[in-house]
């Protein structure tokens, strides 16, 4: 504090906190230019893998793989967020921060609490796993959810393999209960070898009451995360944050045809995805494939 009344001290002695604050706002002010606004044809690489779906920190990870230490060609993440939210500070477009996940104008944290879902009193719980479920070192346990449209009137769903984060849609057109989602699940599911099924965790929702039929058809069991626990889940909730880019908060998702929804799972399975290191989760899965580890084919 002594620092600070001696810095900001006025001339006749006295310390005065509005005159200090506007000196210290000075003081701090960048005194270059903004990267973005220096570098059109960055802005315009921004600009297009964020038309993608690619998020700010995927594109300055690729940047920065691709460019090494070439830092002319290369920009930070927070850099880029910046321009999205100041437009004063950058050259992006002003529309372009509806193409993130959360499609917010503003900055702010995001707070979720998952109320859905209902009691499986006889159905396996996710303590009942087996260690290799979290590990991830096993290909074939999968997490999945639903993508609910406007109105709960539509769904997509979700399907996300753990090791790899490889992501499979189920068609849903029309209804999304529990008979129309198993059928939808066993239609994509029963294209999977052996070894890619090995387990399913899911939410509690009401969607996936046959889960029974699921287990005997598929012989592979299926567990259930706790009530309003959506991180047990991480990979899946992920995925579908990431999924949000196409089907948008508030959309009639019954639009999608099947053929859409292999093109965006195929999109995404050719992403790169900072969690597996810039690999794509079909590279992983193709290595995981090529390379299994040796372990029994048990879950």
């Amino acid at each position: 504090m002594s620092r600070e009344v001696k810095r900001h001290r006025g001339d006749d002695g006295d310390y005065n906190a509005l005159v200090a604050d506007a000196l210290a706002q000075e003081a701090a002010a960048r005194p270059k230019e903004f990267k973005l606004v220096r570098d059109e044809e960055l802005c315009r690489y921004v600009e297009a893998r964020m038309d993608e779906g690619w998020s700010p920190r995927l594109i300055a990870l690729v940047l920065a793989r691709d460019h090494g230490g070439d830092r002319r060609k290369t920009v930070c993440h927070e850099t880029i967020y910046q321009c999205l939210y100041v437009q004063t500070r950058g050259h992006l477009r002003a529309d372009l921060y509806r193409q993130l996940s959360t499609k917010r104008p503003t900055r702010k944290h995001r707070y979720r609490q998952d109320g859905r879902g209902k009691r499986y009193a006889q159905a396996l719980r996710i303590s009942q796993r087996p260690p290799s479920v979290a590990d991830r070192a096993v290909p074939g346990h999968w997490e999945g959810d639903l993508i609910i449209g406007t109105g709960s009137a539509s769904a997509i769903g979700t399907l996300v393999e753990r090791s790899s984060r490889f992501t499979m849609l189920l068609h849903l057109p029309g209804r999304h209960d529990a008979d129309s989602v198993a059928a939808a699940m066993l239609e994509e599911m029963r294209q999977l070898p052996d070894q890619l099924r090995r387990s399913l965790t899911w939410d509690r929702g009401v969607e996936l009451a046959n889960y029974l039929d699921i287990q005997l058809d598929l012989q592979m069991p299926v567990y259930f995360a706790d009530p309003h626990s959506p991180w047990q889940r991480g990979s899946n909730e992920n995925t579908n944050r990431l999924l949000r880019h196409w089907f948008t908060k508030g959309s009639d998702l019954s639009t999608w045809s099947r053929g859409d929804l292999r093109r965006i799972a195929h999109l995404l399975n050719n992403r790169p995805r900072p969690t597996l290191d810039l690999d794509t989760p079909a590279q992983r899965l193709a290595q995981l494939l090529a390379n299994p580890p040796q372990v029994a084919l048990t879950t």
